[in-house]
């Protein structure tokens, strides 16, 4: 079962509200979260352009200026990935891996405990690289979601969200099925990867 649409941006799936916070962030939908002064509602089309079209930037903030362009009804590219979101809904709690072009991965464990990479090593990098080209060709034949992101998802579901020049991307659906399924199961492996990866970073292991 799907979860429903709100067009409240801001979910509370854990108890601790900085933890909230940080997940919050992942999804680049909220603009009070973005101060940067180029992202204020005064910038204009040409500023918000600079930023999303810079590769240099951070990619949330690249995704926020593209979503800003939307708002005010400009054009943008379509299908350019800047950030994968794996979200699974577990008897405890929400398990959420997020991943970026820049190098920068998030992993929320259904315990709370967070691991935040601003720069990843080695060994996360290449698997940052795997699971968005494991992402690209889902992205490539599916369309975006048109409304305001869903709830997390409930015990079971395992949801894939796209964050992409044009708009949020998004598959769920239960998770034995979602392994089998030829686009979401590459994206699976590939996130499984990823976090192992980052586990033995996080842990001071060395990858094998």
């Amino acid at each position: 079962m799907q979860a429903e649409a709100t067009n409240q941006p801001n979910f509370t799936p854990y108890k601790n509200e900085a933890v909230n916070h940080i997940y919050n962030l992942l999804f680049c939908d909220n603009p009070e979260a973005f101060s940067a002064t180029l992202l204020a509602e005064n910038a204009n089309d040409t500023e918000l352009r600079a930023i999303a079209e810079d590769e240099s930037q951070e990619s949330r903030l690249r995704m926020r200026a593209y979503n800003r362009l939307r708002e005010k009804k400009e054009l943008v590219p379509a299908k350019k990935l800047l950030g994968v979101i794996i979200e699974v809904g577990l008897e405890n709690g929400l398990d959420v891996l997020a991943a970026f072009p820049d190098g920068r991965a998030r992993y929320i464990n259904y315990s709370e405990k967070m691991s935040i990479f601003e720069a990843s090593p080695p060994e996360v990098q290449t698997k940052i690289r795997k699971l968005l080209d494991a992402s690209q060709p889902v992205v490539e034949r599916i369309g975006p979601w048109e409304k305001a992101r869903l709830a997390p998802p409930p015990m079971g579901t395992i949801r894939m969200t796209f964050l992409v020049s044009d708009g949020f991307y998004f598959g769920q659906g239960p998770l034995n099925v979602m392994q089998r399924d030829a686009m979401a199961g590459p994206v699976i492996t590939a996130g499984v990867e990823l976090l192992q990866a980052v586990a033995n970073a996080t842990r001071g292991t060395p990858s094998k």
